[in-house]
């Protein structure tokens, strides 16, 4: 059938070539940072390949029954979100003052509609809240209690902040503690290293063509004074539309927000034509890397094209396409 197929006007082929194939992508990351064999257990791999297929399965099941880019990224985030194996939720890192600040923000590729919460600490899912933002307000970001009020409005899960306390993440705090008082911490900490670029994201295209990208974290180890990162910031950490790429990051925030990572990758694939790839290795290599931004992203387009490059130790990271078959990376 394809032979004669071929055999016909190509504008013709083309089109039915688009109608007959499934196009929707997801990709996920779980977070970059030192992330290497040496650093880690047979069993914490494991784990955490499992994980990151869990959540890519989650989203595919809604892209595989016609769903949106955006319900498959929500659903996706939400899978590691729930995970205390990833900085960001329930596995969310402490503060300098001992609590969970949590951050996150989604964007619809279609309509450039974006939503963002910052400095959360008792809803369970900041990625359902940003999208609440985007969807049932006037605003693209809420901070603090303001976000936290809107969100148990509308009815979403809230938590005891103590369900975001884990033990890792508090010896974590601890180690860093230690070593502001100029003492060498003792090995309290049995995995890699992630107190700084720990944060979850995904990007998806459904049938439609149609992408989103939504990114969750619960910042930097000893954050101080509210600080907030790249994240929940439109343009840094977070960023959509059709005309380009879907783009979510994971990194040293202050370094993406002033890069203007995800955008500045979408830009690259807007104007200068450049492939996913192409735009990805540039802002990620060549313009982070140098400036001792450290990090990763995961981009993609419409066409379902996807990049995961970083130029930290690892990036947990994975992708699913339309034969349902997730395939997971964690080291370079």
């Amino acid at each position: 059938m394809w032979k004669r197929l071929f055999l016909l006007p190509a504008t013709f082929v083309f089109a039915l070539s688009e109608a007959g194939q499934e196009k929707a992508v997801l990709v996920v990351h779980g977070g970059a940072g030192t992330i290497t064999r040496a650093t880690m257990t047979p069993e914490a791999e494991q784990q955490y390949r499992a994980a990151l297929e869990q959540s890519l399965k989650a989203g595919h099941a809604v892209l595989a029954k016609g769903g949106s880019s955006l319900d498959a990224v929500e659903t996706a985030v939400r899978v590691l979100e729930d995970n205390p194996l990833f900085n960001a939720g329930k596995g969310a890192v402490f503060t300098h003052d001992g609590k969970n600040e949590l951050d996150a923000s989604i964007m619809n590729g279609k309509t450039k509609a974006a939503g963002s919460v910052a400095g959360v600490s008792i809803i369970r899912n900041p990625i359902s809240a940003a999208r609440a933002v985007m969807e049932k307000s006037e605003h693209v970001m809420m901070a603090g209690r303001g976000a936290e009020l809107f969100a148990t409005s509308l009815g979403l899960e809230i938590v005891d902040p103590q369900y975001f306390w884990t033990e890792r993440r508090w010896k974590s705090l601890q180690q860093e503690l230690i070593k502001e008082q100029g003492q060498k911490p003792q090995a309290v900490l049995d995995g890699p290293d992630e107190k700084k670029f720990g944060t979850v994201g995904a990007v998806a295209v459904d049938r439609l063509g149609n992408l989103a990208a939504g990114t969750s974290t619960g910042g930097m180890t000893n954050k101080k004074y509210g600080r907030v990162g790249d994240a929940p910031i439109i343009g840094a950490g977070t960023y959509a539309e059709n005309e380009s790429v879907a783009v979510s990051g994971t990194g040293h925030g202050e370094f993406f927000i002033r890069w203007t990572v995800a955008y500045d990758i979408a830009a690259l694939v807007k104007y200068r034509g450049m492939s996913v790839a192409a735009a990805a290795e540039e802002v990620v290599h060549k313009k982070l890397a140098p400036a001792k931004g450290e990090g990763g992203v995961i981009a993609l387009d419409a066409k379902g094209n996807f990049a995961m490059p970083f130029n930290s130790e690892g990036m947990y990271r994975g992708w699913i396409g339309a034969d349902g078959v997730p395939h997971v990376s964690i080291y370079k």
